[in-house]
């Protein structure tokens, strides 16, 4: 492992200048879903308009993908890297423990869980205190800019969503969880699967933002399957290390990412169409706690309704009256 880099006590604080840093680093597409992967889910699961849509999902330009431009790139809980293990039978004296590797995997589903409180005030913005829609804040007459800093509201909800479902797609690209093995000997180079057709219960953004850490932490931790495992990849872990390499480790190019139907754990069955299924039913999911969220933060005046109105659609000023 290289030099600490942060001591920071919170992973948010860590990725703020983690991602300062790293702004020059140029991405390797091996690393998560294709932007086109991310966009063909995200669209498949989102009912909104088509600009409010192309501003989420776009290949290239949607905040979906903004985690996998500059230093966010190289941020391992962005994509639910490094929570690798084997238990003994499969590998004796993995390099990881269990107990590490679910610190990892706790590490990414944190990232959602902040983006998504961010996201429920930053929506305060969308309509003023009687519901009506304000339009300086929710038109999209000119591109949305995924910097991290204020813009109009739709921009910065849309931003903070994109950045924290990103990963949660990543989940199922990037783990064994929705899965299964080649055919032969199951172990470091052929991880077992857990072949799962649900969404993942240590997932539930929404109910983990209404608790404190470390009562979602200590729920979360209870769900994780002893072998669930995603892949090791040289970027930076959750206490701010960066791998110099993944020897030993179930790696995420050789082992198990399915960020194309090409990849080497895509080419067993149909393990990348249920990767792709797994992670479209998780965003059907997080929008759908999105909007409940919406509806019990802002009751007033029917706030919430119209707040997801704006988000919904292109001229939320005619659309939401």
């Amino acid at each position: 492992m290289s030099r600490r880099l942060v001591p920071g006590p919170t992973r948010t604080a860590a990725a703020a200048v983690f991602a300062i840093a790293l702004a020059a680093s140029t991405p390797d597409p091996a690393l998560a879903f294709t932007g086109d992967n991310h966009e063909a889910i995200t669209r498949a699961a989102l009912p909104w308009e088509p600009a409010t849509l192309s501003a989420m999902a776009d290949a290239r330009d949607g905040a979906i993908n903004a985690n996998d431009h500059g230093g966010y790139f190289l941020l391992g809980p962005l994509h639910c890297d490094n929570a690798d293990h084997l238990a003994p039978r499969y590998a004796q004296h993995y390099p990881r423990s269990r107990d590490e590797a679910t610190t990892e995997l706790l590490a990414c589903i944190r990232t959602s869980v902040a983006r998504f409180r961010n996201a429920v005030r930053a929506a305060d913005g969308l309509v003023d205190a009687d519901g009506k829609v304000r339009a300086d804040q929710s038109g999209l007459s000119s591109p949305c800019t995924w910097k991290e800093s204020s813009d109009r509201a739709k921009c910065d909800v849309l931003e903070e969503l994109g950045r924290g479902w990103h990963q949660l797609e990543d989940f199922y690209a990037h783990s064994n969880w929705s899965d299964r093995p080649a055919p032969g000997p199951v172990g470091l180079d052929n991880p077992p699967g857990l072949e799962r057709t649900d969404v993942a219960p240590f997932l539930d953004i929404r109910r983990y933002s209404a608790m404190n850490d470390a009562d979602w932490t200590r729920d979360a931790r209870a769900r994780i399957p002893a072998d669930l495992t995603t892949g090791c990849y040289s970027d930076f872990d959750s206490t701010g290390l960066k791998a110099e390499d993944c020897a030993g480790r179930v790696t995420h190019n050789q082992g198990l990412n399915k960020d194309t139907s090409a990849s080497h754990r895509s080419r067993t069955g149909d393990n990348f169409g249920h990767a792709v299924s797994g992670a479209t039913a998780e965003i059907t999911r997080q929008w759908n706690d999105f909007k409940a969220e919406l509806l019990t933060s802002y009751p007033d005046h029917r706030r919430g309704e119209q707040m997801i109105c704006v988000l919904v659609h292109d001229a939320p000023e005619s659309s939401c009256p």
